[in-house]
C-alpha cells in the first residue's frame, strides 16, 4: 500500500488536505479532511481503463460554496428530521430548519463543512485515514459535545471500509452515513439509467410530500422499488407510482434483509464490467439517484440529472419522531459504533 498526501485548498484560513491509498493492483481511493469526504476512486473498466466511479469536484471552492454532499460525511443526524423538533427523556430540542420547515443532513453547518483532523495508517494488506472532529454542543443547535472518529480503510483486493465511532458527554442524536454518488461509467457524459441494482430489501420507507417519513413500510413488490432481482434503475423513472413521480426517481430509505448468505446491495454496469457491492450493519440504505441537474461541471461536462446514485447507509430517517423506527438517541458511556463496506469487481 502507497499513501500520498497533498494540499488540496483553503477555507476560512484552515489548510484542507487530500489523502490518497493506493493498493498494488494501482486502484485507490482519494479523501479529503474538508468533510471527510471521499474525492475519487479509481478503478479500472473491463479494458483496464481506469476513471473515477465517484462523483467529485477538482477544486475545493465547488464543495465550500455549493455544498453538493459528494462523498461526504453527514451528519450528526442524515436526512430530514420533520420541522427540525424533537424530545428526548421528555426535553424539547429544537434544531436549524435549513430545508423548508425540516432539518436537513445536520443543518447550514453539518459535518460535510467542517475541517477535520487526521493521521494515517498502514500494514502490508490495507491502509487508513482516520477522520476526527468535536462537534460542539450547541452545534446546528445539538444537545452534547460529540467525539467523532471516521476511519476510512482501503484494501489490497479493492475494498472501502467505513467505520464510524462516536462518544457524547450529554443525551444526542446521532445518525451519520456517507453520501458518495456511484457512477461506474466514471463520466457523467453517461448517466447511471443503465446500471443494474441489486438491493436485498422487502420493504421501503414511504415519504410525504417533503420527503418525511410517513411511519409506513409497504412491501417492494413490483415495480419501481423490486430490486430483489438486479434490475435497471431506470424502473424507478419509468414509473407512474406516486412515491417515484413525487422525488422523480429514487429518494427512498430500503429496509435491509441482512441475510448472511447474501449482498445487501450491489450496482453493476455492464458496459464497463464494473460492479459495487455492498454489506453494512446499518438497517436502511437510501437511494437517491441525483434526480436533478446540477449547474456545475465535472470535469467541463454537464451534471445531467442521474448522473449518479447513491447508497447511503444509515439508521432509519427521522426516526427519533418514529415511535417503531427503532433509537437514534446516543447517551454518555456509551460508544456508537457501524461498518459499511463498499467492494469493488471487474466482471
Amino acid at each position: 500500500m502507497h499513501i500520498k498526501e497533498r494540499l488540496f485548498g483553503k477555507t476560512a484560513g484552515k489548510e484542507v488536505m487530500a489523502i490518497t491509498l493506493t493498493n498494488r493492483s494501482g486502484a485507490s481511493i482519494t479523501a479529503m479532511t474538508y468533510g471527510a469526504s471521499l474525492l475519487e476512486w479509481s478503478v479500472p473498466d473491463k479494458a483496464g481503463k481506469f476513471d473515477n466511479i465517484t462523483l467529485a469536484f477538482d477544486n475545493l471552492e465547488d464543495y465550500v460554496t455549493h455544498r453538493p454532499f459528494y462523498g461526504a460525511t453527514v451528519g450528526r443526524v442524515a436526512g430530514r428530521v420533520a420541522h427540525g423538533s424533537f424530545e428526548i427523556d421528555g426535553d424539547p430540542y429544537q434544531l436549524e430548519t435549513n430545508q423548508e420547515t425540516n432539518h436537513l443532513h445536520g443543518g447550514n453547518s453539518g459535518l460535510d463543512t467542517k475541517v477535520w483532523d487526521y493521521q494515517t495508517e498502514q500494514d502490508d494488506q490495507e491502509a487508513r485515514i482516520i477522520f476526527s472532529y468535536l462537534d460542539a454542543e450547541g452545534s446546528n443547535r445539538y444537545p452534547g459535545n460529540l467525539k467523532i472518529q471516521v476511519t476510512y480503510t482501503f484494501t489490497e483486493d479493492n475494498k472501502w471500509k467505513i467505520n464510524y465511532q462516536a462518544e457524547t458527554d450529554a443525551p444526542t442524536l446521532f445518525n451519520p452515513t456517507n453520501h458518495v454518488y456511484f457512477n461506474l461509467h466514471g463520466t457523467v457524459s453517461k448517466t447511471i439509467l443503465d446500471h443494474q441494482l441489486f438491493v436485498d430489501a422487502d420493504r421501503f420507507v414511504e415519504l410525504n410530500e417533503q420527503s418525511i417519513p410517513t411511519g409506513r413500510r409497504p412491501d417492494v413488490a413490483g415495480p419501481p422499488f423490486d430490486f430483489r432481482t438486479a434490475r435497471l434503475t431506470s424502473q424507478a423513472t419509468e414509473s407512474t407510482h406516486p412515491q417515484t413521480l413525487q422525488v422523480s426517481g429514487l429518494d427512498h430509505p430500503f429496509v435491509l434483509n441482512h441475510d448472511a448468505n447474501r449482498l445487501d446491495v450491489s450496482l453493476y454496469d455492464p458496459q464497463s464490467g464494473r460492479k459495487i457491492t455492498m454489506k453494512t450493519s446499518e438497517p436502511v440504505v437510501v437511494i437517491f439517484m441525483h434526480n436533478g441537474a446540477s449547474p456545475l461541471k465535472i470535469a467541463n461536462n454537464p451534471i445531467p440529472a442521474y448522473a449518479g446514485i447513491t447508497l447511503e447507509t444509515q439508521d432509519y430517517p427521522d426516526a427519533i419522531n418514529q415511535a417503531h423506527f427503532g433509537s437514534i438517541v446516543l447517551r454518555p458511556g456509551e460508544t456508537y459504533r457501524s461498518e459499511t463496506t463498499y467492494s469493488f469487481h471487474i466482471e
